[in-house]
């Protein structure tokens, strides 16, 4: 569970300029957590949080798991380092999702895409599902993509609490999948050199899809 040292991701609940923010476990005494100060991931700057701010937390186990909660920020001590105290709950209440959960996500989300190698012409399309590690695309009418090539991906991920999120990925086409009864193409991608923040914005994003999925009684 969440040890000494690990990282933990923060954002608050009103969150219109959807900032995100990153810190440390430094002590943990019985449901509260002490923190280093949080570190806003855009502008590398320092956060200081007032007494009372509500915020969502998750953090990764053993990069098998990932742990949702919401927390509350109760203080500020200084001994060594400074710290803030957040409100942890019980660990039988967290909210748990094994990654094998968010492989796949079928939802659809808007995507240019362009060849690096100058092997086709741009286009856009959708997802026919999407992971932290890789996305399935659907092909237009008259374009093919081999398995091999090297492609960027742009992806324009909705957010249920803020405006969207950007972001551009390599990815390589594991498999080309053809449609059957009237249905496109698709092809089968896999993130290339993903960096740790874009892996929790595609954790973050499966995570709410996943949530709106569930309420609205959809099975994925």
């Amino acid at each position: 569970m969440l040890k000494i040292g690990d990282t933990i991701n923060l954002e608050p609940i009103y969150n219109p300029s959807g900032e995100k923010y990153k810190c440390r476990l430094v002590e943990r005494i019985d449901n509260k957590l002490y923190i280093d100060y949080p570190i806003n991931e855009e502008t590398g700057k320092t956060v200081y949080l007032l007494n009372g701010t509500q915020l969502k937390a998750f953090f990764i186990e053993n990069n098998t798991s990932v742990y949702f909660f919401d927390t509350t920020v109760l203080g500020r001590v200084k001994q060594s380092i400074p710290m803030i105290v957040i409100s942890y709950p019980e660990d039988e209440s967290l909210f748990r999702i094994q990654r094998r959960q968010y492989v796949r996500v079928e939802t659809p989300v808007d995507v240019a895409i362009e060849s690096i190698q100058n092997e086709f012409n741009p286009f856009v399309s959708i997802t026919h599902d999407i992971s932290a590690g890789g996305a399935s695309l659907i092909l237009p009418t008259k374009v093919d993509v081999e398995p091999g090539t090297v492609i960027k991906t742009l992806f324009v991920l909705p957010s249920l609490s803020e405006d969207n999120q950007y972001i551009t990925l390599n990815s390589k086409v594991i498999r080309k999948v053809e449609g059957k009864k009237g249905e496109r193409n698709k092809i089968s991608t896999q993130f290339i050199d993903t960096t740790e923040n874009e892996q929790q914005l595609l954790i973050r994003f499966c995570f709410e899809r996943q949530l709106e999925m569930k309420k609205r009684g959809i099975q994925n």
